[in-house]
């Protein structure tokens, strides 16, 4: 009754209108507002089209099978991997929690954007060979259909490391290492590298090793929006938001040597949403902490480390975030178009930027110097004291720079072994890990991201074996040492 009655009455309504615009007026006009009463009046009948009352359509879902904590290049490659290894297509609901959606902080696109075998571990040199094929073919892996192609800007110019008569050892052994495990590396006399590299000085260098094949460097951003607009097309979801508190359940135990301990399980992921004070739970089986420099502390959310000194209940993940800068100066007179990124021997690295004679570099302070990482404040004067002087000493031509401008971004600082953390957790028996790379992880993620998938979805590490980087080695001091780090 009550929408005859309406109906009749908005119909009277219509017809004295038409009647009225005969006379002048639009039509049109009045149309449109004719529809949006009808809209209004529908909303409010019984069996009328619903409409909510609050959009929540920037809300997560209230359960995904997989809860990804951090959306840069590692979490997006963990969701990419885990939807193209699924045994059936949308068999697993993948959910990614980012807190940044602008990206302005990330380590991602804040990186000089360098890829390299020069490590001394195996693992790391396998992890890096096959991120630098699936760099190269980038649009195998990312296309999208009526997207364009993907453009990395990659520039297999190499890396060149310099060493002293100390570290000319270290360095031959280093590329022996990487010989056997296929990357195309040669070492060079001084004489080489003056025939080579004219504006190098090479006073103190006793030995360089070069890459020959798949070192470079590329454009970040373009990596980490390739990999989002892939994952958003393969029907991972995305929510901009903070994770907050982790629900789980426990079970006591006790292990073989009598150690006393307590396996956890997580069920659910409180986010909060950004700019607002909700909290949505979102019900989950599994969750991958790629949270980059702030990993550590969503681990200690989940419970890691909150357990006595020297027990594995309480050994905690040693990754904080680390501030690096990063200087872009113009030099007219500076190295052309074949200059490789260099990494001298006194830490300072630098590598040409586009092909105007401008450069990017920087070096990693001392430890008893490391910047308050509590902001991304540029210090000038650490150009000007530890940067410059080896800089200018190393390539002359240098003396003349002009710094155009600078900027900072977080290391995920493994201060154990500068090393990833790949894998479980052995005791929060559904949270894996995707960090602590120290610097490295850009470079990685497409064959860490992999390594994750494999073991989440099978159990064990398929590809790459990456043992060596499971949490377990802080609970027993096993160290998984990198020689080469910038």
């Amino acid at each position: 009754m009550l929408r005859r009655t309406l109906w009749l009455g908005l119909r009277r309504g219509l017809l004295g209108r038409e009647l009225g615009t005969r006379r002048g007026g639009s039509t049109l006009d009045w149309d449109g507002k004719v529809s949006d009463i009808k809209k209004k009046i529908q909303s409010i009948l019984p069996g009328g089209a619903w409409k909510p009352l609050y959009d929540t359509s920037h809300l997560p879902p209230e359960q995904a099978d997989v809860v990804i904590v951090g959306g840069g290049v590692l979490g997006l490659s963990v969701a990419y991997w885990l939807k193209r290894l699924e045994k059936q297509r949308g068999a697993i609901r993948v959910l990614v929690v980012e807190r940044d959606h602008t990206y302005s902080q990330a380590s991602t696109v804040l990186s000089v954007g360098g890829i390299r075998q020069q490590f001394s571990l195996p693992e790391n040199i396998q992890l890096s060979l096959f991120s630098a094929e699936f760099l190269r073919n980038i649009n195998e892996y990312l296309a999208v259909v009526d997207d364009p192609p993907l453009d990395l800007q990659f520039n297999p110019s190499g890396y060149l490391f310099l060493a002293s008569e100390k570290g000319a050892a270290t360095m031959e052994n280093n590329v022996k290492v990487q010989r056997q495990e296929g990357a195309k590396v040669c070492l060079m006399s001084p004489e080489q590298l003056r025939k080579k590299f004219p504006w190098i000085n090479t006073e103190g260098v006793a030995l360089a090793s070069y890459g020959l094949e798949n070192e470079g460097w590329f454009d970040p951003w373009c990596l980490l929006q390739g990999l989002r607009r892939k994952v958003q097309s393969m029907g991972v979801l995305f929510c901009q938001g903070e994770v907050t508190r982790f629900v789980s359940s426990s079970t006591h135990m006790e292990t073989i040597s009598g150690e006393e301990v307590t396996l956890k399980r997580i069920h659910e992921v409180q986010v909060k949403m950004d700019c607002s004070q909700e909290y949505q739970p979102v019900e989950c089986a599994i969750v991958v902490n790629a949270a980059g420099a702030w990993s550590g502390q969503i681990a200690e959310l989940a419970g890691v480390g909150k357990g006595l000194p020297g027990t594995l209940q309480g050994t905690k993940l040693p990754v904080e975030p680390r501030k690096r800068y990063v200087y872009l100066w113009h030099c007219p007179q500076g190295p052309g178009l074949e200059a490789p990124l260099v990494a001298d021997l006194s830490g300072v690295y630098f590598r040409r930027e586009g092909l105007g004679n401008k450069y990017l570099g920087g070096c990693s302070p001392a430890e008893e110097e490391e910047p308050d990482p509590g902001n991304l404040e540029v210090d000038h004067d650490f150009f000007q004291e530890k940067v410059w002087p080896p800089l200018a000493w190393r390539v002359p031509a240098f003396e003349t720079l002009k710094v155009q401008r600078a900027w900072a971004g977080y290391y995920d600082y493994n201060t154990f072994d500068q090393n990833g953390v790949v894998g479980p957790h052995p005791l929060i028996v559904n949270m894996y890990f995707a960090t602590g790379f120290s610097g490295h992880g850009l470079q990685q993620a497409p064959a860490v991201g992999r390594a994750v998938a494999e073991m989440v979805l099978e159990g064990h590490f398929q590809t790459i074996n990456l043992s060596p980087f499971l949490f377990t080695r802080f609970y027993l001091g096993e160290k998984a040492l990198e020689h080469c780090i910038l």
